[in-house]
Order: C-alpha cells, then structure tokens, then sequence
C-alpha cells in the first residue's frame, strides 16, 4: 500500500490539509473518473461526510463537503456546519467507525449494512453508481493518516 504525502495527517487537527489531499487523490485516480462518469449529472452529486464524537473522539463533529460530477472531485473541504453548503448526500457515524473506514477494515457498504454508518441521499443512486462510492471511500486509506483519539 503506498501513501499520498510525505508525512502523516493527523485527525482532527489537520482535517482541512486531510480532505485536500482526499480532493487531489481522487481527481488523480483514472478508476474513480471511470466509475464515477455520470454521477452528479443531473442531480446533486455532493457528499457531506460528518464524523460524530464517540467515546473515542469527544471533540466538535467533523463535516466534510465533497463534490462530484461525472467522474471529478470538484470541490472538496472541512465546513463548519452542515447547513454551509448544498448536498444531495450525507454519510455519517461515530469517530470510531470512521477510523476503521479510513484504515480499511472496513468498507462504505459494508459499514452501513453493519449499521456502523447512516446514509441519506437517493439510495437507487448509491446503488446504480456503487463501484465509483467504493472507490470514493477506499481511496482514502491511501492518505497517511495519524487518528489523534
């Protein structure tokens, strides 16, 4: 397994430098663009990714816009509130859940039919386009990341 970055990003204190990194991974990965050709188009394709505070991570929850449109990351960063921007799509969960996510153990699929995460968007969407959302989230077990709970 090979790491985009010379360092480790660490989470949460680095989520805006983590999420650009996720940006440049992904519109730098010709599996996404090919998976992903289509999604957004004619719908609002952006993901608002909200890791929640657990017994492990007892800090301010973390939100994450991500746009995508037929294959590109448009536009990806840390927001404050989920209210700041417009998205057709939000996956959610506890910290915890998110470290195994983000390290690989386990996928997006999988996560949400363990009920470890929630989904809210057009399903039929995530189900039509489910290899460019695997992709999406496997891409980023390959950012260093240091978890700082």
């Amino acid at each position: 397994m090979y790491y985009i970055g010379s360092m480790a990003i660490k989470l949460p204190s680095e989520a805006d430098d983590w999420i650009g990194t996720w940006h440049e991974q992904l519109n730098d990965n010709e599996d996404f663009e090919r998976a992903a050709s289509g999604w957004g188009v004619e719908f609002n394709g952006a993901f608002l990714f909200e890791i929640q505070p657990d017994n492990a991570y007892d800090g301010e929850p973390l939100y994450f816009f991500v746009d995508l449109i037929d294959g590109k990351c448009t536009r990806a960063r840390q927001i404050d509130t989920p209210t700041s921007e417009n998205f057709g799509f939000r996956y959610y969960g506890p910290a915890t859940h998110w470290k195994h996510l983000i390290r690989g153990d386990v996928n997006a699929a999988e996560g949400r039919r363990k009920e470890k995460f929630e989904l809210d968007g057009d399903i039929q969407k995530v189900l039509q386009y489910s290899e460019a959302i695997q992709v999406m989230t496997e891409n980023a077990r390959y950012i260093d990341t240091k978890f700082e709970y």
